[in-house]
């Protein structure tokens, strides 16, 4: 066989063949709005666009395809900045590199639209040289003054996030400064990875420091929010057997049920200098 051959025959073999294999499975995973033979180009594309994805995916296909499960459940789309893709080293597979999973911040953004209580979500980074003024108690959200075709606007100092609901009410505002994004990244075990995003697109990384503390705050859902209470069939069934006097439960927030975390290390995990 030639090494053309040799390489097809890899590839149909790989970690994308093996999502096409479980399509039925993912298709069962992935929230019902999202289009899941979509889903399953985009899953099978993220790897096979990339070499060294491809090869970490392939020294633990189990391990991948895990954590494409996560991604599927989410219904985020993996290889983007909704749910990054990223290579990690790892002992138990004698310092290979294995597939992580990260949901980043357009992710936990996303997250928190399809929960269907906010209209408007603002996070932003605040650099140096930027007008930022906001006063808790004082003012309902944060100004702030760039100036967009100036001078550069120095480094990072700081990134806020907030929502506006649809009510017309202002969510929780939440501030980082740097030291405290700082905090944030020093647990991360990948931090010192090159393929990290806090190190290939660090101001993602501070964008997701804000928003994901902004998600304890506003509702986030892998589902889309039903409309009214009683203008569901499902939920309006929920409300009937309950016992008199209780509440429906509180929607579960997505986050905290499947997000893998920047923190969560890989059993094994190598820490790279």
């Amino acid at each position: 066989m030639s090494q053309i051959s040799n390489a097809i025959a890899t590839r149909d073999q790989g970690p994308a063949a093996q999502i096409e294999q479980y399509r039925d499975e993912y298709a069962a995973l992935v929230p019902s709005h999202v289009n899941a033979d979509q889903w399953v180009r985009l899953a099978t594309g993220a790897v096979r666009g990339d070499q060294k994805l491809l090869e970490a995916a392939q020294n633990d296909v189990g391990l991948f395809l895990r954590e494409m499960k996560t991604a599927a459940r989410l219904g985020l789309e993996p290889g983007t900045e909704q749910f990054y893709l990223t290579p990690r080293k790892s002992k138990a597979h004698g310092g290979r590199s294995v597939i992580k999973g990260i949901v980043g911040y357009q992710g936990i953004v996303e997250l928190i639209y399809r929960a269907g209580d906010a209209s408007t979500v603002i996070v932003e980074v605040v650099r140096q040289n930027d007008n930022f003024q906001y006063v808790p108690g004082r003012d309902d959200r944060p100004v702030h003054g760039i100036d967009w075709f100036g001078a550069d606007r120095g480094p990072l100092v700081g990134v806020y996030a907030y929502a506006v609901m649809k009510d017309g009410a202002v969510s929780k505002v939440v501030v980082l400064n740097k030291d405290r994004v700082m905090e944030l990244k020093a647990k991360s075990d990948s931090k010192n990875s090159p393929y990290s995003p806090w190190n290939t697109n660090e101001e993602s990384m501070w964008l997701k420091s804000a928003v994901r503390q902004l998600a304890k705050w506003v509702p986030t859902s892998a589902e889309y929010r039903r409309d009214q209470l009683l203008g569901h069939t499902e939920t309006a069934d929920a409300a009937i057997a309950a016992s008199p006097g209780q509440t429906i439960p509180p929607q579960t927030n997505a986050l905290d049920e499947y997000d893998p975390a920047d923190e969560g290390p890989i059993e094994g995990e190598l820490v790279e200098d």
